[in-house]
Formats: C-alpha cells, sequence, structure tokens
C-alpha cells in the first residue's frame, strides 16, 4: 500500500515512515526537502498519485493562535483537496488530547485543523495523542541558560514511536473518525522530569514551576491535558525513554 506522511521528516514523521517501511508498505514523504509545499501546495498533486491513504503529522512551532490557525487550515486544506483528486480514500491527522478545554493560541490551530478534516472530501480519522517524551527537552531548548522556567502542567507523555504505531494501523484500517485518544502509561508532573532530564544530562540549572495566569494555566496545572475517558496506552515510561535518550546523546 502507497502511504504518503505530511511531516515525514520530523520526530513522529521519521517513525512513521519506518513503520510503514517494517510492515511492508511504502512510504511518500511530503515536506520541503522532497519538493512538495503544504502552505502552497505545490508539489502535491504529483506526490500523491496512486497514495490510497494520508498520514498528516506536520507540525510548525508557531505559538499564537493566528499563524498557528493559519498554518494547520492551509495545511489540511491542501491536503485534502489533493487528495480527493487523487482518489486518496483515507486520512489520518494526528491531534493533541485537551485541545478543546485549554485555549492555548497553538491548540486553536488543531483545532482549526480538526475542523477542515472534519468536513473535507476524503473519510477521516483523527488521533488525539497526549505530548510525546521529547517534549520535555524541547521545553528545556526553549530556555536556554540558568535557569528554567517550566509551566505546572499535568501531563501523560507518550512514545513518539508508539504514537506513530497507532497512526500506521489507523491508516490502514478503515476510516473511524475521532479516534479514542492515545496516552502514555502514567501521569507525570512537567516539571518533575525536566529536572530528571537535567539529572541524567548531569546538567545543574535551576528549574522554577509557574503556573500560567487564566484559564489556560488552571487547565494545565489540573486535568485539562489528560485523557478523558478509556483509550490505548502506551508502555514506555519516561524513564525508559530517558535511558535511551541519554545513551543516544539526546
Amino acid at each position: 500500500m502507497r502511504v504518503a506522511v505530511a511531516g515525514g521528516t520530523g520526530v513522529v514523521g521519521r517513525q512513521v515512515v519506518e513503520e510503514l517501511a517494517a510492515a511492508g508498505h511504502e512510504a511518500v514523504v511530503l515536506a520541503r526537502s522532497r519538493g512538495v509545499d503544504l502552505l502552497s501546495g505545490e508539489g502535491l498533486d504529483a506526490a500523491l498519485a496512486g497514495v490510497e491513504a494520508v498520514i498528516d503529522v506536520s507540525n510548525r512551532k508557531a505559538v499564537g493562535r493566528g499563524r498557528a490557525v493559519a498554518f494547520f487550515g492551509s495545511v489540511s486544506r491542501n491536503l485534502l483537496d489533493a487528495g480527493a483528486r487523487a482518489g486518496v480514500r483515507h486520512h489520518v491527522a494526528l491531534s493533541i488530547v485537551g485541545i478543546d478545554r485549554v485555549g492555548h493560541g497553538y491548540y486553536q490551530g488543531k483545532l482549526r485543523q480538526e475542523e477542515v478534516v472534519r468536513g473535507g472530501r476524503v473519510p477521516w480519522t483523527v488521533l488525539r495523542a497526549t505530548q510525546f517524551h521529547e517534549f520535555v527537552p524541547q521545553t528545556l531548548q526553549q530556555m536556554p541558560g540558568p535557569v528554567a522556567v517550566v509551566p505546572r502542567m499535568n501531563i501523560q507523555p507518550v512514545a513518539a514511536r508508539e504514537v506513530a504505531r497507532h497512526l500506521v494501523e489507523l491508516a490502514l484500517a478503515p476510516p473511524r473518525g475521532m479516534a479514542p485518544e492515545l496516552a502514555g502509561p502514567r501521569v507525570e508532573l512537567l516539571v518533575d522530569l525536566v529536572r530528571r532530564l537535567l539529572h541524567a544530562r548531569h546538567q545543574r540549572r535551576l528549574v522554577v514551576p509557574v503556573r500560567l495566569p487564566g484559564a489556560v494555566g488552571a487547565a494545565m496545572a489540573g486535568d485539562g491535558q489528560l485523557p478523558a475517558g478509556e483509550g490505548p496506552r502506551g508502555s514506555q515510561t519516561f524513564d525508559e525513554w530517558l535511558a535511551g535518550a541519554v545513551t543516544r546523546g539526546a
């Protein structure tokens, strides 16, 4: 089966491509480095020739609401319109648990993505997943220097590899609309994970937990980003992931 992966060079996208190959399927990477511009749509029609399913894990580091909504809305419309022209039978989009409960600007973009997918002409599945284990080092990277200001946040982190495997399983199955939410094996405090990462790296930095203001901060510090019901759960804990990441020098 020929499956296109939008954002196939990113953290999850690379692993989706590997999972497809391991299952004996052909992955078509949709990225600028492969001659496809998801924002303008340039190169999409040619790339989707003969593709039966699309897995969209595209991403952009856009925190502001306007930029996030514009990016995810445009990319989704382009993928769905080109997919309909190419005869794609299944569009699978990766989203985030809690985006309808946490009024973060980036999450508004993901909500726009879901809206466009639901209104598109290609049968669809949306998988909401919790933050990946890689979210922790990404949080640190945003705050260089001796002090790390970390938002008070409850998360249930999941391995990106397990998210990729689940996305492939969904793409190979019939479209199902909103799939059950995928989360990691246990609830963690983000600040604790940051401290464990620093300890594993033998780095000394002052970690300052801060509750973000307003309803957004309250939702993050509460259960706003935790799965709301039953669903699949990953098996790899953050500490298991961390042991491998330190070995790899991540």
